[in-house]
């Protein structure tokens, strides 16, 4: 690992000292199939042999000047052995989030010149066919699912000669750590998607610095199903890919539990909002159950509560949480497959409470921080336990700095800075103060030197009453509730702050069966003038965890899930503010009426 500059080195390292049988598979047709590493580096080869036969190359090595492959795919073998055969021909990969918009996705092709795309299936086939007239780049289009009437990625296979082999390796000799990998264009909250280039270099030096804070071991297996295009998977991809972990994809998002019981991986990463999934989930059965089965759950729950990482607690609390890890954790363990030695979550802030309940019963959350500019990781909580601390986004990875400007905002520097915007010098002179970059988060560094984010520095707002309000913590302390679901605090330019909420449905109609209300109308509930009275205690319970000016007076129950479908989320499961903001006006002009 220590000669890799270049991110398609893992193959021929692994072909030399760690060969798996299993270093890819997917379910096909009801059944795992495994690509051994041998058959991945064939497959690879043919693959960039394929698209050196259709004109694909890295023409004069430029950001501009080499052809680029977009790719919509959900995650599979097929996505990362086309993202190395991309790679080692001097090509760019400029991997999109299946679920983009459509005025998002002409936006990009364009703006990248996407030559070809390769796409997962018919619905995202009929997608970019939509388009084709306004992209005037795209040559061709390749589905890794069989399209009628489309061209399949195999076609490029079978293009594949021994002369157009031979060309690979003298054109990957001339690539080199400093080169442009791969352009990720983030969607963001606001605006129009920007391509943030990173290189090999970045990249590279961000999976070395990682791999020291996960765990040890070899032959491991890994789950995968956030998306690839997200920058933190495809990181810890490599990771995977260089360390020799062999890597299972999921088969969809509604299958993880399923897969997880069927791949018993030691690792995963994760955005926080599934892991709050998994323990409503863990919490529903619990409540199912009856007599000396439930109360033990919450015995074993309320334990947990009190876990401190780092600190002797006393022999009885670590006797009884003994207990309670034999009796009701194994069963947690066992649901998540039974061997996940971490769990790696980032994209946003996960709950501390969530984080303290998982460990202790023992399955590890190492929370990180960083951004797609900064490719990804800036700090981690580690795997070992001196490393961690509730509530923090751990220490920095080695070689990479931070400092706390005046104003908070939370600066970076180091080998895993962004080369740039593509084609958009203003907007990279904008995030760099010389070489540290402006992150737009709020933080601190908790006496142990961890990092912990205070806020969205975007997202701060005053009232109409002159004071800073940050939104985040209120949200994450709201949604520690079992009966609420999703909340956005708001009070821009407001007297006071309010609050947006929807309810967790299923513990709600719970509540109501034992409260005696037959209503089950979302719309309804949502009226209930006990249900009102129910949220209105909630609330005021969580008031007194803040200062007069941030806590919420009034809140309005919304009778809907928010989600990417529907626009009020984006794709990494963040609240779009704007949106909600602009699509429950209504709701909001009462409050404040």
């Amino acid at each position: 690992m220590h000669q890799a500059t270049r991110l398609f080195d893992c193959l021929s390292i692994n072909i030399k000292d760690n060969s798996l049988e299993d270093m890819l598979a997917a379910k096909e047709g009801g059944h795992w199939k495994k690509y051994s590493t041998q058959l991945v580096k064939e497959t690879v080869d043919k693959l960039s042999a394929g698209l050196l036969s259709i004109g694909v190359s890295g023409g004069n090595m430029t950001a501009e000047g080499r052809d680029k492959v977009a790719l919509l795919s959900k995650n599979r073998p097929e996505w990362i052995m086309l993202d190395l055969a991309v790679q080692q021909i001097g090509a760019i990969l400029t991997p999109l989030y299946p679920t983009i918009n459509v005025n998002e996705l002409e936006f990009v092709l364009n703006d990248a010149q996407a030559k070809v795309v390769f796409v997962n299936d018919e619905d995202l086939y009929l997608k970019v066919i939509s388009l084709k007239d306004r992209l005037p780049y795209l040559q061709k289009i390749y589905t890794f699912e069989h399209v009628a009437n489309a061209a399949h990625w195999k076609e490029l296979l079978a293009a594949s000669t021994p002369a157009l082999l031979e060309q690979i390796k003298p054109i990957s000799d001339r690539i080199t750590g400093s080169d442009l990998a791969t352009i990720i264009y983030t969607s963001g909250t606001t605006g129009t998607p920007k391509g943030v280039m990173l290189s090999h270099h970045n990249i590279i030096t961000n999976l070395k610095a990682s791999m020291p804070c996960f765990p040890p071991g070899d032959h491991m297996r890994a789950l995968s199903f956030l998306p690839l295009n997200h920058i933190l998977e495809r990181m810890v991809t490599y990771l995977y890919l260089f360390k020799g972990t062999a890597i299972y994809y999921a088969e969809s998002m509604e299958t993880i539990g399923d897969n997880l019981k069927e791949v018993k991986p030691h690792l995963f990463t994760t955005v926080p909002r599934l892991l709050e999934k998994v323990y409503d989930k863990i919490m529903l059965k619990g409540n199912e159950l009856t007599g000396t089965k439930r109360k033990l759950f919450f015995w074993a729950h309320e334990l947990a509560e009190k876990f401190e990482i780092n600190a002797s607690q006393s022999l009885i609390y670590r006797l009884q949480l003994a207990v309670a890890n034999k009796l009701i954790f194994s069963k947690w363990r066992e649901a998540l497959g039974g061997n996940v030695k971490a769990i790696i979550s980032g994209g946003a802030a996960c709950q501390v409470r969530l984080i303290r309940i998982f460990t202790a019963a023992r399955i590890v959350i190492m929370e990180g921080y960083g951004l797609t500019e900064t490719s990804p990781v800036i700090s981690v909580n580690r795997f070992q336990e001196s490393g961690r601390e509730f509530g923090s986004v751990g220490p920095c990875i080695e070689g990479v700095e931070v400092k706390i400007a005046e104003d908070g905002e939370i600066l970076c520097k180091g080998p895993n800075i962004m080369m740039g915007y593509y084609k958009r010098p203003d907007l990279t002179a904008d995030v760099m103060q010389g070489d540290w970059f402006m992150t737009g988060d709020i933080g601190t560094f908790t006496s142990k030197g961890f990092l912990k984010i205070t806020d969205r520095k975007k997202e701060l707002f005053k009232t109409s009453g002159g004071k800073y309000v940050a939104p985040l913590p209120i949200e994450s302390k709201l949604k520690e509730s079992l009966f609420i679901e999703q909340a956005m605090v708001i009070g821009a330019e407001r007297k006071f702050v309010s609050a947006l909420l929807v309810p967790s449905f299923p513990n709600l109609l719970d509540w109501c069966r034992q409260q005696g209300i037959k209503e089950t109308d979302p719309i309804q509930l949502c009226n209930h003038k006990k249900v009102v009275e129910h949220y209105q205690e909630l609330v005021e319970s969580f008031n007194k965890f803040f200062n007069p000016v941030e806590q919420v007076k009034k809140f309005a129950l919304l009778p809907r899930d928010w989600s990417v479908d529907t626009g009020e989320l984006t794709p990494k499961l963040s609240l779009k503010r704007k949106v909600i903001l602009e699509k429950f006006r209504d709701a909001i002009e009462q409050l404040y009426a």
